[in-house]
């Protein structure tokens, strides 16, 4: 099982940017598909941007065009890149390991800490 470290998170401006990081532990991290989520109090948490084995990735239409997921295999880190950020961005983000079944994804951890991302206006 792979374990999962958010971090670089915090305040910024509106359109501002930040990169967050998603640190695995694990042999086998390089053959895991990886997604950031993200969750603010009283709804679900969102599946925001993928990225597979192969490094191709996917997106919500919310965040196409401004956010950049990617991955280092050889660090075992997964990073998302966030510019032009709005206060609508503003949650606890959230890295998994995911499982593709039918047309959907399903996050195979437990979920860590997360770390808070905060766009003022």
């Amino acid at each position: 099982q792979v374990q999962l470290v958010e971090s670089g998170g915090g305040l910024v401006q509106a359109v501002g940017s930040l990169r967050l990081s998603c640190a695995a532990s694990g042999s086998t991290f390089s053959r895991k598909s990886i997604g950031w989520y993200r969750q603010v109090p009283g709804k679900q948490r969102e599946l925001v941007a993928v990225v597979d084995s192969d490094g191709s990735t996917n997106y919500t239409d919310s965040v196409k065009g401004r956010f950049t997921i990617s991955r280092d295999n050889a660090k075992n880190t997964v990073y998302l890149q966030m510019n032009s950020l709005k206060p609508t961005d503003t949650a606890v983000y959230y890295c998994n390991s995911l499982l593709r079944s039918a047309s959907t994804w399903i996050a195979l951890n437990y979920w860590g800490q997360g770390t808070q991302v905060t766009v003022s206006s």
